[in-house]
Parts: C-alpha cells; structure tokens; sequence
C-alpha cells in the first residue's frame, strides 16, 4: 500500500513540474518579446537558454533524488505547463510577410 508520504512526494512533483515548466515556457515568452525588438537578439535567447535550461534540470534532478516515478510526474507537469503558458499567451502572431490563411475556399 502507498504511504501518504508517497503520495504527497508525487503530487509534489508534479507541482513542481508545472512550476518548471510554466517558468521555462513563460521564459521563453518573454525572451521572444524582449529578443526581437533587441539589438542583440542572440545574447538574449542563449543567456535565455541557459538561464530556463539551468533551473529546469536542476529542479528534475532535486524533485527526483533516484525515484523515477517522481521524475516521470515532473516531467509530466513540465509538459502540461506547455498548454497552460499557451492557452494564456494567446494565439501565435501572425507576421506581416507571412501569407494569411483566407476563410472560406478550398485548398
């Protein structure tokens, strides 16, 4: 039977999954809007990379300690902060060189 402090290290994995994953993806957000308009755009997504990189494996491998089964569950929330991050950032932009999508013919 599973302990309640099994149980409580799961959830608590997942949670910090999603805080992982919420801060890199939220992170990479926020590098796209700060980079573009950047004079400078490469320092910005590589210190980016590295800095949301960093704390993402180092809250893997802090949350895991040897158990896979809380790694899977952070990894788990990792991902479903992806669709979170997402669905609050909103659509992607569509760029003016970009051909728009018509309604309405068939392709």
């Amino acid at each position: 039977m599973i302990m309640m402090n099994e149980i409580l290290s799961l959830v608590l994995a997942l949670v910090t999954g999603l805080l992982l994953g919420m801060m890199f993806f939220g992170g990479l957000w926020w590098t796209v809007q700060k980079g573009v308009s950047s004079k400078r755009p490469a320092l910005w997504f590589f210190g980016s990379l590295l800095l949301r990189t960093s704390i993402a494996l180092a809250g893997f491998t802090f949350i895991a300690r040897g158990h896979w089964e809380r790694l899977l569950l952070c990894i788990i929330g990792f991902a479903i902060a992806r669709f979170i991050v997402m669905r609050l950032t909103g659509p992607p932009v569509q760029h003016y060189n970009s051909p728009a999508k018509e309604g309405g013919h068939a392709s």
